[in-house]
């Protein structure tokens, strides 16, 4: 089982704000104060401002004290923009507006960012909401038309010691917030909103990144509410409420042979309602030399979930790139306990595994999943595991 010892000191210092809150953020204890209208930007969202953004970035970045970048209520449209350090001091970005992407989604090219955080230290967003006006570019994708790539709405590479806070992005073209290559990072109360038919519209996307928590969290999206790639360890998720979504996924893994694995994920106190899945693993089913282990799945509630329990390791969308293969990610020690809740489907859980590396230690305890108000059935291929307490479910372990 995946062990929550070594995270009580996030918890300890992560104090929620109420959910639907519209809190304006103050100034705090700094009075390093960067205003972006003092270097000329407008809060029409009409006026181009990424140029004057960038100007309060590098004033921020490059003084020797601790400063805060102020970003007052109204609505500015930035293009792609890259905030990078290294920074000399703590940096805290305070946005009580809104910022807004333009309209031709060409205009942000084929960098495939809106903005950018770039190898900083002791960063901290806070408030504000982000519009990256993404509608035009699904029906670009939709129509098969030849289209850029698209655009992640906030992208943060190599920050250490990163806070997100109290941010609402909607209508993101892809990911709305990646983490990537980071350590100790907090993402608290967090809104993400994204039609249910919007494609790849990840609400957060993490990899490659060391102690991040995720808390009191409202994703509605087209995508994984949360996605985890490779290289992610001690990733702690609570608070979490998803739907419409893919659900909370790991992986897709096994995209290269080498790849880094995943390794103590916990999720608990968290909510699907009208999901595809709930808490999902997922590997192409070809060779890597990756895995997962030490995975806890607690105290969680599902409302008319697709597939509220799974492991999909014969990943192969369109038969393109790994028929005749099996998955090489290892797949062991992950624990079900106290998953509660309705199931979409007859199946509520499936343990579809690795014929080459069968997954080990899977244990499901208290399990009450129903369909049309019956016990639920599940399927299991190539898996080792154990059931204990209470289980309404047609147990395949």
């Amino acid at each position: 089982m995946a062990s929550v010892i070594g995270y009580t000191f996030w918890v300890i210092m992560i104090t929620l704000l109420p959910l639907g809150s519209t809190t304006s953020y103050g100034y705090g204890n700094n009075n390093n104060i960067i205003n972006v209208i003092k270097f000329g930007a407008k809060a029409d969202g009409k006026t181009e401002s990424s140029e004057q953004f960038q100007k309060a970035w590098n004033s921020a970045c490059t003084s020797t004290r601790a400063a805060t970048i102020y970003v007052p209520k109204g609505r500015y449209l930035l293009k792609y923009t890259n905030f990078r350090g290294p920074c000399k001091n703590s940096v805290t970005f305070i946005i009580n507006g809104t910022l807004v992407a333009p309209y031709d989604y060409n205009e942000l090219g084929n960098s495939g960012y809106w903005i950018l955080f770039n190898h900083v230290d002791n960063l901290s967003v806070i408030g504000g909401n982000l519009d990256a006006k993404g509608a035009a570019f699904w029906d670009c994708r939709r129509s098969g038309k030849t289209c850029p790539p698209g655009a992640r709405s906030m992208t943060f590479n190599w920050v250490n010691n990163l806070v997100i806070s109290g941010i609402t992005s909607i209508n993101s073209q892809l990911s709305h917030i990646v983490i990537n290559t980071c350590n100790n990072v907090i993402v608290k109360n967090v809104r993400i909103i994204a039609p249910g038919q919007s494609p790849n519209t990840d609400g957060i996307h993490v990899e490659r990144s060391k102690w991040v928590n995720v808390t009191g969290t409202i994703i509605r999206t087209g995508d994984d509410c949360i996605s985890i790639g490779d290289g992610t360890f001690n990733l702690f998720m609570d608070q979490i409420k998803c739907g419409p979504g893919h659900g909370i996924s790991i992986g897709s893994l096994a995209k290269e042979m080498d790849e880094e694995g995943v390794e103590n994920v916990t999720l608990r106190n968290a909510i699907f309602y009208g999901s595809d899945n709930g808490v999902r693993i997922k590997s192409w089913a070809r060779a890597s030399n990756g895995y997962v282990r030490n995975i806890l799945f607690q105290d969680i509630t599902m409302f008319s979930v697709q597939n509220p329990i799974i492991i999909d390791q014969n990943y192969c969308p369109d038969n393109l790139g790994c028929p005749g293969q099996t998955s090489g990610i290892g797949i062991s020690e992950v624990t079900y306990n106290n998953i509660h809740g309705s199931s979409a489907t007859s199946e509520a859980v499936t343990f579809d595994c690795s014929p080459s590396d069968p997954c080990q230690g899977i244990k499901l305890h208290d399990i009450n999943l129903t369909y049309n108000n019956k016990a639920a059935s599940s399927s299991c291929n190539n898996i080792k595991g154990t059931t204990s307490g209470t289980l309404v479910l047609q147990s395949c372990l």
